[in-house]
């Protein structure tokens, strides 16, 4: 192992010669592994993968928190591959033409993915034909942040085999978007949306201040557990499907709701989880920060007749406080933040509203683990 940087808390090395293989090593299924970031474990069986997963949620809580998770049982996936529905390809000029793949680990270089084993068969076929359309129209890729360079290409499937593609661009212009569905028509089957992403002058942020959908449907619809759901290209959703109904229903079953009650559903997204226990209880109420997902959250409410069920576009902490001025006092309080985690006021806020339930949805360990530290010094105790 060769050390390349130490720091107060950790050192960075590199694998020199490897002297002998763990029984969990196995030989990585893709030719682009490891030169790809997107992966980091494919060197690694899936058991040992599992297990190494459920170590790093026990040290956070151990380490951090200074609690006792318990059991901790771990809800491995059937299906390891193609998983995904959702992939975002950045693209970048080169002196031969446009390219797009994935970032190459630790740096913007990008690697020149073929076939992702990951995502969807459309995604690769999607990406293909958009890089092949820039070709032929001479639509630059992005190179030095000028108006009408292409920086993404979103592609989004459902399980009923619907695809959504958006071109996601610098400035407000694109050349030849008019050629741009018919190109896509012919290699991927199912298409129904395609759309352009104009950026609102953020260089660093994948999302863009407007959308115009240049084919099809604005939005195209995914199904969990009974529920359906609109999904436009600004729409957070859980890229993995098949998991998100594991894990809403366990979301479902530790809330432990009655119809007398009511559900507080904060970072609620286009309202999944929202809608979802509304299912169960007398009263939801989501939040979220961006526009278009609460639009997205009424128009799910409406198509599946949830009539129980209430949105509001605010940051978590504010929409928390206003409704805690507001008398609310809800009996669960579910949040689902980004990695960052919970504020501190939004922590605050919860234990003043006196809920005697919160579920936490979390896609980080580390944080999960220090906002139940302070939830803890709010008084509550952790269950599961």
């Amino acid at each position: 192992m060769k050390i390349l940087r130490a720091e107060k808390t950790r050192a960075y090395g590199k694998i020199q010669t490897l002297l002998t293989a763990s029984n969990a090593r196995i030989a990585p299924d893709c030719a682009d592994f490891p030169r790809c970031g997107g992966c980091a474990l494919r060197h690694m069986d899936y058991d040992e993968e599992l297990r190494m997963k459920r170590q790093r949620v026990r040290d956070a809580f151990e380490r951090i928190a200074h609690l006792d998770p318990g059991e901790l049982p771990i809800y491995g996936a059937e299906n390891t591959a193609r998983y995904r529905n959702k992939s975002v390809f950045p693209v970048a000029q080169t002196p031969s033409g446009p390219t797009a793949g994935y970032y190459r680990a630790r740096s913007h270089d990008i690697v020149p993915v073929k076939s992702c084993l990951l995502g969807a068969a459309a995604a690769d076929r999607a990406r293909e034909a958009v890089l092949q359309w820039m070709r032929e129209n001479r639509v630059p890729g992005y190179s030095d942040g000028k108006p009408g360079e292409v920086r993404h290409i979103f592609v989004r499937t459902s399980r009923a085999g619907a695809t959504q593609v958006c071109v996601m661009v610098q400035g407000q212009k694109l050349r030849a978007k008019e050629k741009l569905p018919r190109c896509l028509e012919r290699a991927v089957p199912g298409l129904a949306s395609v759309a352009v992403g104009y950026s609102d002058g953020r260089v660093n942020t994948i999302a863009c201040g407007r959308y115009e959908t240049i084919f099809g449907a604005d939005a195209i619809e995914e199904t969990l557990l009974g529920l359906k759901f609109r999904l436009s290209p600004a729409s957070f959703f859980q890229v993995n499907p098949d998991q998100a109904e594991r894990l809403y229903s366990l979301a479902l079953d530790f809330a432990d709701l009655k119809k007398t009650e009511t559900a507080l559903d904060l970072y609620c997204g286009t309202g999944t989880i929202t809608l979802l226990l509304a299912s169960r209880a007398g009263r939801a109420l989501g939040a979220e920060i961006v526009p278009a997902a609460i639009a997205d959250a009424k128009q799910n409410a409406a198509r599946n007749g949830v009539r129980n069920a209430e949105f509001f576009c605010a940051d978590a902490s504010k929409a928390a406080q206003a409704l805690a001025s507001g008398g609310l006092r809800p009996d669960v309080v579910c949040v689902d933040p980004p990695r960052k985690g919970l504020a501190p006021a939004v922590v605050d806020t919860i234990a003043a509203m006196e809920a005697s339930r919160v579920v936490y949805v979390s896609c980080d360990p580390a944080t999960l683990a220090r906002d139940c530290a302070v939830f803890a010094e709010r008084g509550y105790t952790l269950n599961k």
